[in-house]
């Protein structure tokens, strides 16, 4: 669909204007217009032929030209004329922890940085640091923050591969002669970036499969067709590209080779050291005794024979899986969820309104949901005053009588600030009927009247209002680290106030990640798992969330979410009466 591209160029205009120090509501209104062309599900090309660019929030008659520009001639303007005063490659400096607008036009302009390589140079070299407002701290934060983008270079985020995946599985599940078709490899684990795509399939055909899988729409290069494997990449963005391999397998193999290709690597070498002290051999082909396949159908077969239940997919990573393969109860799954306790309406940033938010969850199965718009000091998310706040619970009160079947909550998602305050009164949290607190300010270590993260997670809980500490670290997946976050101080303090911490969901965050997850668990810490979402498209989100929990070793016991709307609320209200 032509969305996607669309929204990426207005996002390259809203660079450049930055950079050239424009007006901040212009940059603004393209950035809006950018995440409202990438949410809208339908194709922006069928809205401009029936006239209805309009309709869409965020895009004005300037913004419709232009699109209708691109639509009619595949090019932009105004991309062009900004894009023709700044060299090709400087906007991606603006994806590096630290360079902001104003840091990507001094370089450029005072030492002549065109590119990345021309940013290290002047960082090793010392010119960096030598300009008027930098400095040492500036510039090593800045070089951490290219190390950091350089750790994720090649890695494609779980909520962009999944997508992809399941559309190429079910394009080769309609082939014909298929019968069967698996996701493998780490995506299939919840893995929160993932290398490249690998697809099991069992077909009549082998090489007619793999053929046809080479001609796929979408496909950009053929790697490898061979009679039972096809290798291909597909198009990203920014001119990446994502390997997509497909594997035809025997069905009598089937179980042992989506074992083996799901991995991971320590897990499936664990396993084969249990087969070799039994004196078998286990490969992608089975589980052999001598010449004799023992076990390789499906993979509880495998488990079995190697005196093991079935482990989950997503708990193989060698952390205790095997040494303990008995849980207590059963991982969480998608169907136990009952509400999400965080999204936006276009009160704030939100691109749907209440209502559409309050059906949209309702047609999903959900008991309740909590609307937490942004408090009056995200400015750039048109957060509420506190009048807008109060006209923002009335209507969603009144939402929350005319939509029957779900409860909607009056909540927010309060701003903690960088000296550990929150950004509303007491007697204006006390209105709420559940409150998300979040960091999205100054997230560094701290310094002259700041707190750290760490000093102000904890002052956050401290409040008696405050019901969950949202994305806690702060993290943006391959483009922002977390906030050095002490969590094991986090997780007693959340367990001592009674202050749940979330799993966002969103694919951007994932945050906190598995690891934290099952540090929360394993002290007895209850969590939520919540989208975020700013569209009711992003209501799906829930399933990356979800994954996530299972990757920490979460049951249904240890997600507040899955509680009923009564348990729920008593839960909620025995922080705020203790």
């Amino acid at each position: 669909m032509i969305n996607a591209e669309l929204a990426r160029m207005f996002e390259r205009v809203a660079d450049l204007l930055e950079i050239a120090g424009e007006d901040t509501f212009r940059v603004s209104s393209y950035r809006r217009a950018s995440r409202t062309l990438r949410d809208v599900a339908v194709d922006v090309g069928v809205l401009a032929a029936e006239g209805r660019l309009t309709e869409l929030p965020g895009v004005g008659k300037g913004t419709a030209q232009r699109i209708q520009q691109y639509l009619e001639t595949g090019r932009m303007d105004v991309l062009e004329e900004l894009s023709a005063k700044f060299p090709p490659d400087l906007p991606s400096l603006l994806e590096i922890q630290g360079m902001g607008p104003k840091k990507v036009a001094l370089v450029h302009k005072k030492l002549g940085v065109k590119n990345l390589d021309d940013l290290k140079r002047v960082i090793a070299s010392g010119e960096m640091a030598a300009l008027a407002g930098l400095g040492d701290a500036s510039v090593k934060k800045i070089a951490e923050g290219i190390a950091f983008l350089e750790s994720g270079a090649g890695r494609t985020p779980l909520g962009i591969a999944l997508p992809i995946a399941e559309a190429f599985a079910e394009r080769v599940r309609a082939m014909k002669g298929v019968r069967r078709v698996e996701i493998a490899g780490s995506l299939r684990r919840g893995v929160e970036t993932i290398g490249d795509i690998d697809l099991l399939c069992d077909a009549a055909n082998s090489e007619l499969v793999v053929t046809a899988f080479t001609k796929l729409e979408g496909v950009k290069r053929v790697l490898a067709a061979g009679g039972t494997k096809g290798s291909v990449t597909i198009e990203m963005e920014a001119g990446r590209e994502l390997q997509i391999d497909l594997r035809v397998v025997e069905k009598e193999a089937f179980g042992a080779a989506w074992q083996y290709f799901t991995g991971s690597k320590e897990h499936n070498v664990r396993l084969r050291e249990r087969a070799v002290a039994k004196k078998w051999r286990l490969n992608e082909y089975g589980l052999y005794d001598g010449q004799t396949r023992i076990a390789g159908r499906d993979e509880e077969g495998i488990y079995q024979k190697l005196g093991l239940p079935w482990i989950e997919p997503e708990l193989r990573e060698d952390r205790g899986e095997l040494e303990n393969p008995h849980l207590e109860e059963p991982l969480v799954t998608l169907d136990d969820i009952r509400g999400d306790l965080h999204m936006h309406t276009t009160a704030s940033d939100g691109r749907s309104t209440i209502e559409e938010m309050a059906r949209a969850a309702k047609a999903l199965g959900y008991e309740y949901i909590a609307i937490c718009d942004h408090s009056k000091s995200a400015v750039i998310a048109n957060g509420l005053s506190v009048e807008r706040l109060k006209e923002h619970h009335a209507a969603i009160r009144a939402v929350n009588k005319r939509v029957k079947g779900i409860t909607v909550l009056a909540g927010c998602e309060c701003d903690i600030l960088s000296n550990g305050t929150l950004d509303y009164p007491d007697e204006i949290l006390a209105e709420c009927d559940w409150v998300v607190a979040s960091i999205h300010s100054a997230m560094g270590p701290g310094g002259s009247g700041k707190h750290t993260p760490t000093e102000r997670t904890l002052a956050a809980m401290r409040s008696r209002y405050v019901s969950a500490i949202g994305h806690p670290t702060g993290r943006l997946i391959n483009r922002r680290a977390p906030s050095e976050l002490d969590m094991k101080v986090v997780i007693e303090e959340a367990r001592r106030t009674g202050t749940l911490l979330e799993i966002n969901a969103s694919w951007q965050r994932l945050d906190l990640n598995d690891v934290y997850v099952r540090q929360a668990v394993e002290a007895g810490l209850m969590l939520t798992i919540d989208t975020d979402a700013h569209h009711i498209d992003q209501l799906g989100a829930m399933r990356l969330g979800v994954l996530t929990a299972r990757r920490g070793w979460a049951g249904k016991k240890n997600i507040l979410n899955c509680l009923p709307l009564v348990a729920f609320r008593k839960r909620i209200a025995a922080k705020r009466e203790a």
